[in-house]
């Protein structure tokens, strides 16, 4: 009996690890997470939590992503239905322009950031390197600041930085168009 109740409970501490991260974990820290110490077990407990969320949830899952990482996430599908019911966004509207901006045109200065976005990016910069979503490197006296790997994981991109690029261009151009297309819709109307 007292196995099943070990098995329950290394069970209960991965689904309360990966609920309450909001991030992706390391099957190390799911080891630690759990109390089993052995891989073994914390493999088996996840593969059947993901089998179990298949059949329970219909909005959520548990993952393996492609660099072997676990997160329990809402179906790609589902986030636009939701978005509207979100609570508080990771980061403010603000904050988050610049980090697009620094995906797309990275690697980018500073100097660069400033002279687009203007002073308040400073403010920005500080807030997404304590999210770890940044890195910067001195040249000279400049600082080039690119996106992390914790950036892509946390948004979903898989491959290099050229094909984030295009993912983003491509988001972009749609945005435009949409905006394009209703506002040609309602000149008729007012006419």
């Amino acid at each position: 009996m007292a196995k099943i109740e070990d098995e329950n409970e290394a069970t209960a501490r991965i689904e309360a690890a990966l609920y309450s991260a909001g991030r992706p974990l390391k099957i190390e820290e799911l080891i630690r997470a759990s109390g089993t110490e052995s891989r073994t077990k914390t493999h088996n407990i996840l593969n059947n939590l993901m089998k179990k969320s298949k059949s329970v949830f219909k909005a959520l899952e548990i993952v393996t992503l492609p660099d072997g990482s676990f997160v329990f996430q809402l179906k790609p599908e589902y986030s636009s239905t939701v978005k509207k019911y979100a609570s508080k966004p990771v980061l403010p509207r603000a904050t988050l322009k610049t980090l697009s901006y620094i995906a797309y045109m990275q690697p980018i200065s500073a100097k660069q950031l400033v002279e687009t976005r203007g002073s308040g990016v400073y403010s920005h910069l500080k807030e997404l390197k304590q999210l770890d979503f940044i890195n910067h490197q001195n040249v000279g006296r400049l600082r080039i600041f690119t996106t992390t790997d914790k950036f892509q994981k946390y948004f979903g991109i898989q491959g290099d930085v050229e094909n984030l690029k295009q993912k983003l261009f491509s988001k972009i151009r749609k945005t435009a168009q949409t905006k394009t297309n209703s506002k040609t819709q309602v000149i008729p109307e007012l006419a």
